[in-house]
């Protein structure tokens, strides 16, 4: 029965590979803050925001970034209904901020991925060299847009991106929340550990307009439903760096059902298996818990013990240390119930081509693009 504990051990290297993953982040970002200099004059920004439909936190969220404190920015909003719950809030937005230029675009597009058509037309009328694009209910802290703009300074780099920790107002919410923190956020740091650098997240994506024009324009990505991971490819194609900024933001889960929180962590294991199979199929090493359960089942105690010890360490540690996430503190004892969810979730994964996008029902080629 001992082969029962070599996925269990494979689980706790990959923890420990974590771990240090987790302190290779901290050490370079307070390297870099150590060794930073005095940014030059921020460069105009176009923040590009796709909508569809009024998120609970959506005014929270948009309002935090015209808050920011940033030289000269605009704020794009794009809406395919032009009765969209949303363009309440946005005209809002624009009578308590005057003094930004916040505008609202209804537009029409035929683009299988609807959210990429809308960035598509946003990025027409972009009046800046910079170009910023995040989910319509991602919150940031002030000096953000100060923050992930930055690294851009350095024309090695083309995009950069961040970090994030989700909000919660239900169990279902809590569980995904979690997950986001001690499972997906930890191999986003051991991929970049171990050199895999050609994705970004969608949380944040800031680059030159002269970038998406080499590339294409959106159009080129419009197909595929993973637009965030296509985009980090294309420009990373063209030669340049993806890197992360120090900032962490948040997005809102809100009050999310059961059959809301499956379903959207179902489409996110199916577009991650059409867009990286070999990644997807080498995430069944980070199923601590249920490694540790076989383990345990087979009478290997030390294997088991091991592997979920250094599975909830680990996660502690980039969940409290890294994204400074509160309901890591206050759940920590449902990481192995979570990571349970989480199995049923890849398990699920592996089969099917259909996935729920809000409204819509899609079906995924073999390549990621949308049929």
């Amino acid at each position: 029965m001992i082969w029962l504990a070599l996925p269990a051990w494979a689980a706790a290297a990959y923890y420990f590979l974590a771990t240090i993953a987790a302190l290779a982040w901290r050490r370079h970002f307070s390297l870099s803050e150590r060794r930073a200099q005095p940014a030059r004059m921020a460069a105009p920004l176009s923040i590009l925001k796709p909508v569809h439909g009024r998120d609970p936190q959506f005014y929270k969220a948009i309002r935090s970034h015209a808050t920011e404190d940033y030289p000269e920015f605009e704020m794009l909003f794009g809406v395919s209904d032009p009765y969209d719950a949303a363009i309440e809030d946005i005209e809002r937005l624009q009578r308590e901020f005057p003094e930004r230029a916040i505008s609202v675009r209804i537009v029409r597009t035929k683009a299988p991925n609807a959210k990429v058509g809308v960035l598509a037309e946003l990025a027409a009328h972009a009046r800046y060299p910079l170009l910023l694009v995040n989910d319509s209910d991602i919150t940031v802290e002030p000096g953000y847009l100060r923050a992930v703009t930055a690294p851009l300074e350095d024309p090695k780099i083309g995009l950069v991106t961040c970090l994030y920790r989700g909000h919660a107002d239900s169990w279902a919410a809590r569980v995904e929340a979690l997950g986001i923190a001690t499972e997906f956020a930890p191999s986003v740091l051991v991929a970049r550990l171990l050199g895999v650098s050609e994705f970004a997240l969608g949380s944040t994506m800031v680059f030159r307009a002269e970038a998406l024009r080499r590339i294409g324009g959106f159009e080129t990505i419009a197909g595929y439903l993973a637009d965030d991971y296509q985009l980090g490819r294309h420009i990373c194609e063209l030669g340049y760096r993806i890197v992360f900024a120090p900032v962490v933001v948040e997005t809102d889960l809100g009050g999310e059902s059961w059959r809301q929180t499956w379903r959207h962590q179902l489409r996110w294991s199916r577009t991650i298996r059409v867009s990286r199979p070999g990644g997807y199929f080498g995430y069944v090493v980070t199923h601590a818990t249920w490694w540790a359960l076989v383990a345990f089942a087979g009478h290997q105690w030390w294997a088991g013990g091991v592997a979920l010890g250094a599975r909830m360490i680990a996660g502690a540690m980039v969940g409290l240390w890294i994204l400074k996430d509160r309901l890591v503190a206050t759940h920590f004892w449902m990481i192995p119930l979570r990571d349970l969810f989480g199995f049923a979730v890849w398990l699920a994964g592996l089969f099917g081509h259909h996935v729920d996008w809000r409204d819509r029902r899609l079906r995924l080629r073999s390549d990621g693009r949308i049929l």
